[in-house]
């Protein structure tokens, strides 16, 4: 019996000290800009911006093209997706765009991009943005292609294709690209970001002992992906509870007005970036304070945001950035907390030799592995990046694990089972064995690059099999063409 408590707290140290590591490295930097401009996209760029180009008269190249754009830009998880994707389909968008849209949209969000690149690599994040864009736009052809009569009675069904003008503010727009100079400054790994230019002395006692107390209270093993928690890191988490105690009581009925809390809320997110962006060098009975070129382009951001907040942009687009950043945050933040901490206790209970064995080297099996798990075991949005970072730690290749992050945000038994009622089983179905494919085939030429296989010679071999992908849904379409002929000339 007690050996049985003793494993359970064991297991429950280990993810209580995994999800203090993950908010003190992982979210400041990364996750607070992207929230901030998930949100400000949400607020300021106008969908029918999006969706004018995904009508059923839009050529191809624009209407494909724009609804992978559309997908990256909307920053929506594999929950709020389908509901998007249900509404441009209905309103007019071709079956194929939509289906490109479904799939671009949960897997190269914004957040998870951002946050995969930070915590795995920002070569598995290009390939993820990569190869996501291109396959979805692939699948999205073949889709139409497939069902080509099906979606020509859609269009015929559907009303006129989105028609709007609308534009964006010059003020809304800076204010966008400053959110995006910010997290790119934040998170670039340069020279001129990371180099300190000059430093400040605090004479504070007493911080070398408290290090010594949290690499007791959360003990870290670099070899399995542990990172325990900084002086600085203890301080970014109390500033953390504090930006969401603020906010509850300042953000959550924004569009009631601004209140004493509202302006708390965006002072510690102020303040909180900047002290994540500052480099601390705790000594004995001194604390140096070291001025990166990180601390003064956050500072730089910062001051520019804060300006075109008070002078160029109305009130209600003000309410409207908090609120949709603060209903991200709400959505997301909390389950990313559940994940982290769970990510922390399988940790614990996993193995590495038995992910070495079933997914450590580049195979089609090891790769069809990871799409499997990304369907049976999905997680929301972002969560599927610390998951992912276990799995490579425990011995997973990186093939697998792209094959992997590709399908986890695609492949939920929820989201298929909505998906079927919108477009229909076969429609779904299809889907998803074409999601499986790709994801697997994505897997397989990331990993082939990443043991060393030339560019050039993966991009030959990815031609020829799309190639072979279309060839086969020309023959399956005239084929079914000279059926329903048959059909309709016995009928006469």
């Amino acid at each position: 019996m007690n050996s049985l408590l003793n494993g359970a707290l064991d297991l429950l140290h280990a993810g209580l000290g995994n999800l203090a590591s993950y908010l003190a490295a992982h979210v400041l930097l990364c996750l607070l800009p992207a929230f901030l401009i998930a949100g400000a996209m949400s607020a300021f760029i106008p969908k029918e911006m999006i969706t004018r180009y995904l009508g059923r008269n839009t050529p191809k190249f624009v209407s494909y093209p724009a609804a992978a754009a559309a997908g990256f830009l909307l920053a929506v998880c594999s929950c709020t997706v389908i509901p998007l994707f249900a509404g441009i389909y209905k309103k007019g968008a071709g079956l194929g765009p939509a289906i490109t849209f479904l799939f671009v949209a949960p897997a190269v969000n914004i957040l998870a991009l951002t946050y995969t690149g930070t915590v795995i690599g920002p070569d598995l994040a290009i390939a993820r943005l990569v190869l996501s864009l291109a396959f979805g736009i692939g699948i999205g052809l073949l889709m139409a292609l497939i069902f080509r009569k099906e979606d020509a009675e859609h269009d015929r069904a559907t009303d006129d294709p989105f028609a709007s003008k609308a534009t964006m503010r010059t003020a809304t727009l800076a204010f966008l690209i400053i959110l995006v100079v910010m997290l790119v400054v934040g998170t670039l790994q340069i020279d001129l970001f990371r180099s300190t230019y000059f430093t400040i002395d605090l004479p504070v006692a007493g911080l070398d002992s408290l290090q010594n107390s949290l690499n007791t209270w959360v003990p870290f093993d670099a070899s399995r992906g542990e990172e325990g928690v900084t002086v600085q890191g203890a301080l970014l988490i109390g500033l953390l509870f504090l930006i969401g105690l603020s906010s509850w009581k300042g953000l959550e009925k924004i569009h009631a007005g601004f209140n004493t809390w509202t302006w708390i809320s965006i002072g510690l997110l102020a303040l909180t970036l900047l002290v994540a962006s500052t480099g601390f060098a705790p000594q004995v009975n001194i604390l140096q304070i070291l001025i990166t070129g990180k601390t003064l382009g956050v500072f730089i951001c910062l001051a520019l945001l804060a300006w075109l907040l008070s002078r160029k942009l109305g009130a209600q687009e003000v309410r409207d950035f908090l609120w949709e950043t603060w209903k991200f945050i709400k959505q997301i933040f909390p389950l990313l907390i559940v994940g982290v901490f769970v990510v922390g206790v399988v940790r614990g209970l996993i193995k590495p030799e038995w992910i070495e064995s079933i997914a450590g080297s580049n195979t089609v099996l090891g790769n069809f592995i990871g799409v499997v798990f990304g369907v049976f075991m999905y997680f929301p949005t972002l969560v599927e990046v610390p998951i992912a970072q276990m799995f490579l730690n425990l011995g997973m290749h990186r093939g697998p694990l792209l094959a992997y992050l590709i399908s986890d945000p695609e492949l939920s038994l929820q989201s298929i089972l909505i998906t079927a009622t919108i477009i229909g089983k076969l429609k779904a179905w299809v889907y998803v064995a074409w999601v499986a494919l790709f994801s697997t085939l994505a897997g397989l030429i990331y990993g082939a690059w990443v043991d060393g296989t030339s560019l050039a010679t993966l991009l030959l071999y990815l031609v020829l099999f799309i190639s072979l992908l279309v060839a086969a849904g020309w023959v399956l379409r005239d084929r079914k063409k000279r059926k329903t002929s048959v059909s309709d000339q016995t009928l006469s």
